[in-house]
């Protein structure tokens, strides 16, 4: 490969980073061509994709992201793929999961592919330990939904408040011009 072609792989792969909010890096060495295959297939279908780079070209995208990514090192070591989402950082998490459960691993065995680290909206996580962390994180258009949802709360009580008070002080008025139709 000459050189104008690497460079050209390095800037498509620091695209992807850019138009990503999250990526996994994984090792799906010893997986079968049919196995992988059809782990990619599970990614299309879900809007993700996952894609093998050899750890050089990942280095050199990554230094182009900006900030610290040198804890990622640790990750780039062996075989390693690339599991891109514009979804939900959680989302190639759960996938991961799905995937591990359908093909029934033993104990003991290492579930392929593996988890070697992830980048999450600016966050770095390495290691397969932190697959179930991942799995849980909430991304930002959930985060803000909640937000809203917060700030939305205490208006509907008041809202709700004051239309049932509304309603007992209609009630109470109403009583009160019925006893005096009685009494009068």
């Amino acid at each position: 490969m000459i050189r104008e072609d690497k460079q050209a792989l390095v800037d498509e792969l620091s695209e992807k980073f850019q138009s990503h909010n999250a990526f996994y890096i994984a090792d799906a060495s010893g997986m079968s061509v049919a196995k992988i295959n059809e782990f990619r297939r599970l990614c299309f279908t879900r809007g993700m994709e996952f894609k093998v780079y050899k750890n050089t070209f990942i280095r050199k995208a990554l230094d182009t992201l900006g900030g610290d990514t040198a804890e990622m090192d640790a990750a780039l070591k062996g075989q390693s793929g690339i599991l891109f989402s514009k979804e939900s950082g959680n989302a190639p998490a759960k996938l991961l999961q799905e995937f591990y459960k359908a093909q029934a691993y033993g104990k003991g065995v290492e579930p392929k592919p593996a988890l070697k680290g992830a980048y999450v909206d600016a966050s770095i996580y390495v290691g397969a330990n932190q697959l179930e962390t991942l799995s849980t994180i909430k991304g930002k258009n959930e985060l803000i939904g909640e937000v809203i949802g917060l700030l939305q709360s205490p208006a509907k009580n008041v809202i709700s408040a004051l239309s049932s008070g509304g309603n007992i002080l209609a009630g109470l008025i109403k009583t009160l011009s019925e006893k005096e139709e009685v009494a009068g």
